[in-house]
């Protein structure tokens, strides 16, 4: 495995060479640097712009270096083989992986996780009317919100949409036109595809933070965070600390100015301003407002949950959250 990673990291680093810095640029370099890696067109990318766009990062003696990469799997070769030191993916992943020895850990990026979708003339107006329905869930057996939507089903309505309902798994982008076009009945989607579909005119039915609160959630629980070793945290935490600093001011710039997402609209691909708009707000419904062990505590719940439904495909050899899956140099 280990050769495996070297060798995907090394096609990735000749691909993406010119965007990753060298030991020598870096000691150079008179603030050390953060190298995120993210998805080319990922929601991400927002947040980080608004950081380098207002020096947030200088302000906090980093300089924050954007890795752009092609694949979730691209950034998770890139973080394992050290061509960046700091990529946004799950907690259910890092619990995962340090269970197998790695030494992972998250700090909170954002709390939005998706929908149930409908068209607006629907007769579906509770997760109770999916029964029989033709559903279509993004991100496959295993997704997140999935898991938890089957847990409140069983639990309050008596049926597992997974057996009791015809699903439809697929990519976001052809499930929102499949919904659009009749060819399923609900979608549940992540919440940045939903805000193209509340745009455009259709209804929501239950948000996935809703489902969790049903399922006895009581705090608003990061679904993504900032994935990165410990040996780096450990090895300089204040440039840890200094980047979720300027994530924080980037995110309170993006919930307070609209400017900001009128100079952003060209990164988002909104089509029009409806849809910027709706993009706007679902980012400033998913940023969290509170880190504390209440919602560590909450997340170990949703773990429990979610390794009830998804079994040893879902989270290996870990039948509760790994300890240390949380970094805790960074309340707030």
């Amino acid at each position: 495995m280990r050769h495996l990673v070297t060798s995907l990291v090394a096609v990735v680093c000749l691909l993406f060479g010119a965007q990753f810095q060298g030991p020598g640029q870096a000691a150079a370099a008179e603030t050390p640097p953060v190298r995120v890696g993210v998805l080319k067109f990922g929601t991400v990318s927002w947040e980080l712009d608004t950081i380098k766009h207002h020096g947030l990062d200088a302000a906090e003696g980093i300089d924050l270096q954007v890795v752009e990469l092609a694949s979730n799997q691209a950034t998770q070769v890139a973080l394992q083989g050290g061509a960046v030191d700091v990529i946004v993916s799950d907690w259910l992943w890092v619990s995962r992986q340090r269970a197998e020895g790695a030494d992972f850990t998250f700090a909170p990026y954002s709390t939005a996780a998706g929908s149930v979708m409908v068209p607006a003339d629907s007769p579906i107006r509770s997760l109770a009317d999916l029964k029989g329905r033709r559903v279509g869930v993004a991100g496959g057996p295993l997704d997140k919100g999935w898991l938890m939507l089957r847990a409140l089903t069983l639990q309050q309505h008596g049926f597992d949409p997974d057996k009791d309902s015809e699903k439809v798994f697929g990519a976001p982008p052809l499930l929102n036109e499949q919904v659009r076009g009749g060819g399923v009945e609900a979608v549940l989607n992540y919440w940045n595809f939903t805000a193209r579909l509340k745009a455009a005119g259709l209804r929501r039915v239950v948000t996935v933070e809703e489902i969790a609160r049903d399922l006895g959630i009581r705090t608003d629980v990061p679904i993504i965070g900032y994935v990165f070793h410990d040996a780096w945290a450990e090895a300089d935490p204040e440039a840890v600390r200094g980047f979720l600093r300027a994530s924080l001011k980037a995110k309170a710039i993006m919930r307070e100015s609209d400017a900001e997402w009128r100079r952003l609209a060209p990164l988002t691909r909104a089509e029009d301003d409806a849809t910027l708009l709706a993009l706007r707000d679902g980012y400033r419904d998913g940023i969290p407002t509170a880190w504390s062990d209440a919602e560590r505590e909450d997340a170990a719940r949703v773990y429990e949950i979610l390794a009830k439904l998804g079994g040893r495909e879902l989270v290996g050899d870990s039948p509760r959250l790994a300890p240390g899956t949380f970094w805790t140099g960074f309340d707030f």
